[in-house]
């Protein structure tokens, strides 16, 4: 059996396609792990970790609000993790669908949210009580000199249990009342 120039160029095109999915896939793993690890070893969210992440004209939707732009984005995160003890975001069942150096990308997460101990103690219950969200995420990661990295996310709730944190904004509120059927 002999091989073609032709045979081999599908080849290389089919090892890109696989190297571009486990790039883009380890992207969104190291993203969901960060949202996790950042806070809970004491760090905070900074402008290395959003570039790690995210291209500058980044535009993220989620069921706490709208972020644009790099700038600020840390600081965006820093305050919505940070009214948590700790977090866990487990992501699933990813679809990349590839277009030279852009994709289109979708997965599902469940994420657990460990109150604070004055959240538990301002309404008179017990520490460790926790508010999960399930729900998908939605968007675009562009190959770029440093890698693949996130261009828009549109984060949404699918559902949740248990209640939000005692601060929340008017964007999750709606997102609450909403997966409530509107009470």
């Amino acid at each position: 059996m002999t091989t073609t120039t032709a045979d081999l160029a599908a080849l290389e095109r089919r090892v890109q396609a696989l190297t571009d999915r486990a790039d883009i896939t380890g992207l969104i793993d190291g993203y969901l792990i960060s949202l996790d690890t950042v806070p809970r070893d004491g760090g905070r969210f900074d402008d290395a970790w959003a570039r790690r992440y995210f291209t500058p004209d980044v535009r993220i939707t989620s069921p706490v609000g709208r972020h644009e732009g790099i700038d600020g984005l840390a600081e965006s995160e820093q305050a919505t993790l940070g009214k948590f003890e700790r977090t866990q975001h487990v992501g699933a069942n990813y679809m990349i669908d590839l277009d030279g150096d852009r994709a289109a990308v979708r997965w599902n997460a469940v994420m657990t949210h460990v109150h604070l101990a004055s959240t538990q103690q301002a309404r008179g219950e017990e520490p460790g009580g926790h508010f999960d969200v399930g729900g998908t995420f939605t968007g675009e990661a562009v190959r770029t000199s440093d890698g693949w990295r996130l261009r828009r996310l549109d984060i949404r709730a699918v559902w949740t249990t248990g209640r939000g944190p005692l601060v929340l904004t008017p964007e999750a509120e709606a997102t609450l009342r909403d997966l409530a059927g509107g009470a």
